[in-house]
């Protein structure tokens, strides 16, 4: 279990700066988040900065994220990459589609103004949200 009450020195039920510690509850600082895309990815930048951007909007400013490059099916097979680009909120797919094959190809998003190739700031919003609430993955 990642940041436990007794990892930064407080008491169960004590608050700290992300809500009330507890057995069943972490520091998102902790959080692991990747950004996986196809070589060339045409949409990788945007999903970068709008990733930033809902970081820094939820309190999440020093959480850091990386990126992965998926090269070839077997490795979209592994990763369960289901087109570009695939954000994973400690190895969960937030935005993942019911019965979506791993696929390298470009990914759609369903959005509040239609389909886009990355997913909205608000909706990154609510994602990393869920996976502070739930103590990680979504």
């Amino acid at each position: 279990m990642k940041g436990g009450a007794a990892q930064f020195g407080a008491l169960p039920g004590q608050v700290g700066a992300f809500g009330r510690y507890g057995a069943e509850v972490r520091d998102p600082g902790g959080m692991e988040i990747e950004v996986l895309f196809v070589p060339d990815c045409p949409h990788r930048q945007l999903a970068e900065e709008r990733l930033r951007q809902a970081l820094d909007a939820v309190g999440l400013a020093t959480t850091s994220f990386t990126t992965r490059v998926v090269g070839d099916q077997a490795e979209a097979e592994r990763s369960g990459f289901t087109g570009s680009p695939t954000i994973l909120i400690d190895g969960c797919d937030p935005f993942a589609e019911p019965g979506a094959l791993p696929s390298v190809a470009c990914r759609i998003y369903r959005t509040s103004s239609g389909l886009a190739g990355v997913p909205e700031v608000g909706q990154l919003q609510e994602a990393l949200r869920a996976a502070v609430d739930t103590g990680g993955g979504v």
